[in-house]
Order: structure tokens, then C-alpha cells, then sequence
């Protein structure tokens, strides 16, 4: 992308802010971009990355344990619970058939040699109490459909075992090693039926920054990853057995660098392929189970997840599109998936996840906030009224009142 493009993109964002653009526009503009790039791929974006679950009922291997306690979740299945005084939010929220899981907030901690390691604390939701509590022992957290089991890595990435987290027990069931696989694992999510985990590898912590190969940055120097993917593996999670590819993290082919230490791979709408985002058109590249490219599939062309994570609705007719607003406005979009085409224009900022095939959990701008004071919301297609369902993000980057959603189905 192109500074042109950059500033139009970061315009496109402005949906509060003054009608004239900064002097220094393009700079920041690529600087901005240039640190949320690193922070996605090294795993700790402050926007636009988040884990969703996909739409489909956890498998019964992964509820094990005691079952004679209602989860929260489920208990509150058919409501729709907010909490606009809370954030972060201390009790559930819930839509439809998505629940904010857990959320987390990030920070820098500056080593002795001054690289620099961005560690994540997650709140996890007490599916006893139905409020979030904080479980620091995890570098990496996600949770499966059916809001049971949580996958968890343990701290001083990259791991040899992944763990599988009873959310009713906040007790490790089991461990799931992966020792041998390419150095070990930084990153790992749910498939969408949640029977197998995607391993992301890594022969260095993917979060880690190095002041060794720091860069300009607003007129001051920040370290920067370095490549360090080593592959994916796809692993059983009733058996344990996984299946090791080695994959390198993406070079850009026309000046044969990488950007970041190498994009975790997710699997794809109905987990029979995989993906990683690039930075740079088409913005995803698709591949078999194995790591072999292979094309888009039709409805997931025009599916953007970094502007527009929500994706796909549960039933495959529509897609969530990017920021639609301008500079004093705010609006979204969805899309028809077979030709990428505008079907409605939506209240908010950022479209997150679908509560169900008419309703959608969105970033938006808290009343008489600026761009980043964003709160989560809930939009209806056909309709102009927004819900509040949280309080208001701080803006401040890497600060405890900047929190990142894990959404789930309930």
C-alpha cells in the first residue's frame, strides 16, 4: 500500500476528529500503520485483531468434567446482557450467539539490552459467576465453542505444550505436548467445529521486538521483530496427535523481506483450509491442511478480517465490510460474498463478530468520545438504532484500560 493510499485509509478512519487533515498526515500515517502491522504480527494488535470463534457447537471431547453446574453462558442464552458503565467489562456480555469470552489488555516490558517483549494479561470470563477474572498465567489464550475449554500457552514464548483450560474449574485437564515441532508454539486457535487446534510455530517469541534492528519512528527509534515463523501444526485435540508443515513466514516477493516475526495461522470459515494475512494485496493467502497455496474460496474473496473481522454471517449470505464513514461520521458496511458489492450501509466503526444472520457486535465512538474512545455496540441490518453494550476504551495504547475482545459462541 502506497502513501496515497495510507492517508485515504487513515482518513477513512477519522470519523471523529477536525475536517482538515494534519500537516504530517502521511507521516504518522505510516508510522501508525508501520507499529500496528508489528503489533498484529507478533501477535498484539490494538485494533483490529481479536479471536473469534467461529458459529458452530463445540464437540463434546472438549466438555469433560464436572457438567452438573450450568455454565453462565449458557444460562443467559436468549439474552442480551450489557454492562455500559463497565470498562473493562467485569460482568458477561452476550448477543445471540456470541459472548465476549475473555478480553485482554497488552504492554511493552523493556529487556536489559532494550529489546522489548509485549506480554498480554487476559480476564477470562468465571463461567461460574459470569464475571471476568484475571488469569495472568497465560502468554496466549483461546477459547473453544461452547465457552468449556479455553486453549492456553504458558508464558516465555514460544512453548512445548499446549494446555487444554476447564473454564468452569479454571484447572489445566491436560497438556498437549508439541516438543520438537519446528522450536515451539506462539500462537494457537480453535478450529470451527473445535475439534483440532491450529499451532503456529516459532524458534523465537514472535512477541519480542529487538533494538538491534530498530527503526525510525515520529521523530524517536522503536526495535522491531524479526522473522521467526517456522511452521503450523494441526493438532487432535480428543488424541493429542498433531501434524507438523513447515511454513517460513511470508517474504514479500518483490523485495524478498518479511514484515514482523510471521503471522499466526487461523483456520478458514469452515476449517478445511488455512490462512495468514500479508501486508500486502490480496491481503490473505489461503493453503490446504498441509501449507500448499491454494485459491480463495468463493465466499470468502471479499471477506476482510483485519478492517471488518466479523466476517461471514452464520449462514453464508452476507459479509461484514470495512469503515464506510467519513470525517465526521461513522458507518460500516456489509457485502454480497460473491461480488464484494455494497448491500447495506451500518451504524459504527468496526464490525467484530455476528450475533446471529441479522445482527452484528461492532466497535463505535462512545458519545462525545474521539476516535479511539470506542465502545462495543450492537447493530441490527435495517436499522439505525445502536445498542451500547460496554463502557468506553481509553485511548492510550498498551495501557490496562485498553482492552481487546475474545468473543466466543455460547
Amino acid at each position: 500500500m502506497n502513501v496515497e493510499e495510507l492517508v485515504r485509509a487513515s482518513l477513512r478512519e477519522q470519523a471523529a476528529g477536525t475536517a482538515t487533515a494534519p500537516a504530517d498526515l502521511a507521516g504518522r500515517v505510516l508510522a501508525a500503520r508501520r507499529r500496528r502491522r508489528t503489533r498484529h504480527l507478533a501477535g498484539a494488535a490494538v485494533t483490529t485483531v481479536l479471536v473469534v470463534t467461529a458459529a458452530v457447537a463445540g464437540p463434546g471431547v472438549l466438555n469433560s468434567g464436572d457438567t452438573s453446574t450450568q455454565l453462565a453462558s449458557e444460562a443467559s442464552r436468549g439474552k442480551t446482557l450489557t454492562h455500559v458503565d463497565q470498562s473493562p467489562p467485569r460482568d458477561l456480555i452476550a448477543v445471540g450467539d456470541q459472548a465476549l469470552a475473555a478480553y485482554y489488555t497488552s504492554r511493552r516490558v523493556e529487556q536489559p539490552n532494550r529489546d522489548e517483549i509485549t506480554t498480554r494479561t487476559y480476564s477470562v470470563l468465571d463461567q461460574q459467576t459470569g464475571r471476568y477474572e484475571v488469569d495472568a498465567r497465560w502468554a496466549y489464550l483461546t477459547v473453544a465453542p461452547g465457552m468449556r475449554t479455553a486453549a492456553v500457552l504458558e508464558r516465555r514464548l514460544p512453548v512445548s505444550r499446549i494446555g487444554v483450560l476447564d473454564l468452569l474449574t479454571k484447572k489445566v485437564t491436560r497438556w498437549i505436548p508439541v516438543e520438537g515441532l519446528g522450536g515451539g508454539v506462539g500462537a494457537v486457535e480453535f478450529s470451527p467445529d473445535g475439534k483440532k487446534l491450529i499451532a503456529t510455530t516459532y524458534d523465537k517469541n514472535p512477541d519480542r521486538t529487538y533494538w538491534s534492528k530498530r527503526i525510525p519512528v515520529n521523530e524517536t527509534e522503536e526495535p522491531q521483530p524479526v522473522s521467526c515463523r517456522t511452521g503450523f501444526a494441526i493438532v487432535d485435540v480428543g488424541t493429542g496427535e498433531s501434524d507438523w508443515h513447515a511454513l517460513p513466514a511470508f517474504q514479500d516477493p518483490e523485495y524478498g523481506r518479511g514484515f514482523g516475526s510471521g503471522e499466526k495461522l487461523r483456520f478458514n470459515n469452515d476449517g478445511t483450509l488455512v490462512y495468514e494475512f500479508i501486508n500486502m494485496a490480496p491481503g490473505r493467502i489461503f493453503r490446504d491442511l498441509r501449507g500448499e497455496e491454494v485459491p480463495a474460496p468463493p465466499k470468502e474473496k471479499h471477506v476482510d478480517l483485519i478492517m471488518a473481522p466479523a466476517g461471514l454471517s452464520p449462514n453464508g449470505e452476507l459479509v461484514a465490510g470495512p469503515f464506510a464513514g467519513g470525517v465526521r461520521t461513522t458507518a460500516t458496511e456489509v457485502l454480497d460474498p460473491a461480488t464484494g458489492k455494497r448491500v447495506e450501509r451500518l451504524k459504527g466503526q468496526e464490525l467484530l463478530v455476528w450475533a446471529d444472520d441479522k445482527r452484528l457486535i461492532a466497535w463505535d465512538i462512545a458519545p462525545g468520545g474521539g476516535e479511539f474512545d470506542n465502545r462495543l455496540v450492537l447493530i441490527t441490518l435495517g436499522s439505525d438504532k445502536v445498542v451500547s453494550l460496554s463502557g468506553a476504551r481509553t485511548p492510550k495504547d498498551y495501557s490496562p484500560g485498553r482492552w481487546e475482545p475474545v468473543f466466543a459462541k455460547r
